[in-house]
């Protein structure tokens, strides 16, 4: 191989080559270099860290491992450092832990502390919290991470849905979803009854309860996309909010309260500034002063059951718990997926705006996965239900998500075809379905040759199938009125479909 010029050009062409050529030849030239070379040619150690965990022999890591510990104790502190970054790629062990704590005790240096704190922070366990209760040298960051990944290890945390919350009276809880879908949002709770509206802005409804609680009421609601229980707000000063601020609200009473009354195991969080985008420097510094102190309470950011959202508010910024469930308890259903489905809380509320009838018949002419037809299903009425899509995988998903969902015995016919020769191959005559509820490709993501005259399509096809008395509820792409003079529009508003509006819209058919 040429020299290179620079480091980081030497690193470029060591991360090219073959495992093998790496370890054999490139290894092997380091650890026979005088002293000089092998700082020179230190991008071997961060060469091995990356490539080994891409393509080399499984059979060999305790090889390269062992390789990465002697380094631990040569001269050379960048080298030290270098072999420190890359021990927890290849996979660390207890032993690797000793000798990192070993380094630590025998006087490593302020900097080279910060370096073996970062690799403790990826492999440490108790030997490490043992080290830190005796010499404080690490801080309060790596004794968190290590704390937590122990915890994560040992017995994973989780939400807890049914634990009753019963200091429940002034906790305000947001509801946040789609902006335009805000009124449905409003109704559902209202309907609900368990719950009132505190304030509804866009994409946003802040409701409080009316008495104790669990999260598994509020998860009975369909319509919202994310929850989350405003713990405190971060008042700003001088134009920006200070991290201890936000620190006291994380470990605040409230909050503790709240986390150790809905969380099963050791509580752990992530913190998110929600629009802001990655702020890792802010997170750090906010989740050490938070853990300093609570140290119950655990910043980590990999699968805790919880997040701690930061969102912009009036006269600071708005702290608020999520709970972190996967896949979400509303939608266990939903066993696979198709691009460009529909989201389940815009699916609910499209059936929550086309409302309830007995012994309804209900087509959705793009079915995708199926979603709308679920959501219909689940509010009661339904007798028959009806899918087409032109994608075989989407009717296969459609039917299976449909069974998932477990809801009664209701007659299902999902079918691959064009929606326009739907009707004639179900036999389906005019007047025979109450309502058609669909999402219908938009085309943002696929192009669609002449794409109104598929809307038009679709207004001339409901008119022909809907009984008097029938909906079509259904996203609308155009501004454009119902060629249809039969369909009757009842509510229109702008969605936020993700970057971009499109309208919502429900027609009712007309006796003539």
């Amino acid at each position: 191989m040429k020299s290179a010029n620079t480091s980081k050009e030497l690193y470029r062409q060591l991360r090219a080559l073959p495992w093998e050529r790496l370890w054999k030849d490139e290894v092997q030239k380091f650890d026979r270099a005088a002293a000089r070379d092998r700082f020179e040619r230190v991008s071997v150690v961060r060469a091995v860290g990356v490539v080994f965990p891409e393509s080399g022999p499984a059979a060999q890591r305790d090889e390269v491992r062992e390789w990465l510990r002697r380094l631990l104790h040569d001269p050379e502190e960048k080298i030290r450092r270098y072999a420190m970054a890359a021990l927890p790629k290849i996979g660390a062990g207890a032993g690797d832990e000793a000798e990192l704590l070993t380094l630590l005790r025998t006087g490593a240096g302020e900097r080279e502390k910060k370096y073996l704190g970062r690799t403790l922070d990826k492999i440490g366990g108790e030997a490490t919290l043992e080290a830190l209760a005796e010499t404080g040298a690490l801080g309060v960051r790596t004794e968190q991470k290590v704390k937590a990944s122990i915890a994560r290890s040992q017995a994973p945390s989780a939400v807890v849905l049914g634990a009753e919350i019963a200091d429940f009276r002034g906790l305000r809880i947001h509801l946040r979803g789609r902006a335009g879908l805000e009124e449905i949002v409003r109704e559902e709770v209202e309907a609900n009854g368990k719950f009132s509206v505190l304030d509804v802005q866009p994409g946003l409804v802040a409701i409080t309860a009316q008495a104790p609680f669990a999260l598994s009421d509020i998860f009975a609601l369909r319509c919202f996309g994310t929850v989350g229980i405003v713990l405190g707000v971060a008042k700003s000063g001088g134009g920006s909010v200070s991290p201890d601020a936000f620190a006291a609200v994380i470990a605040s009473p409230q909050s503790r309260r709240l986390l150790g009354a809905l969380t099963r195991g050791t509580i752990r969080y992530r913190l998110e500034f929600v629009a802001k985008g990655h702020q890792r420097a802010a997170v750090r510094e906010i989740a050490n002063r938070a853990y300093a102190l609570c140290p119950q309470i655990l910043n980590d950011a990999r699968e805790a059951p919880w997040a701690v959202d930061i969102h912009p508010a009036a006269d600071g910024e708005s702290v608020e718990l999520r709970p972190r469930i996967s896949p979400d308890p509303r939608h266990a259903y939903r066993l696979d997926d198709v691009p460009a489905a529909s989201h389940p809380p815009l699916a609910a509320c499209m059936a929550r705006l086309a409302g309830r009838q007995e012994n309804e018949s209900v087509w959705d002419p793009f079915c995708g996965s199926g979603l709308e037809l679920i959501e219909r299903t689940r509010l009661g009425g339904v007798k028959r239900v009806f899918g087409s899509d032109l994608s075989a995988e989407a009717i296969a998903i459609a039917g299976r998500n449909f069974s998932a969902a477990q809801l009664g015995a209701v007659a299902t016919r999902f079918a691959r075809c064009d929606f326009r020769d739907f009707p004639d191959l179900e036999k389906l005559p005019p007047h025979s379905l109450t309502l058609i509820i669909s999402n219908p490709p938009l085309g943002r993501r696929i192009p669609i040759r002449n794409l109104r005259g598929l809307f038009e399509d679709l207004f001339a096809t409901a008119a022909k199938l809907l009984a008097p008395g029938g909906r079509l509820v259904f996203t609308n792409p155009f501004h454009m009125e119902s060629p249809e003079p039969s369909l009757k529009l009842q509510s229109r508003r702008s969605v936020d479909l993700g970057g971009f509006e499109c309208r919502l819209e429900s027609y009712l058919k007309r006796a003539r």
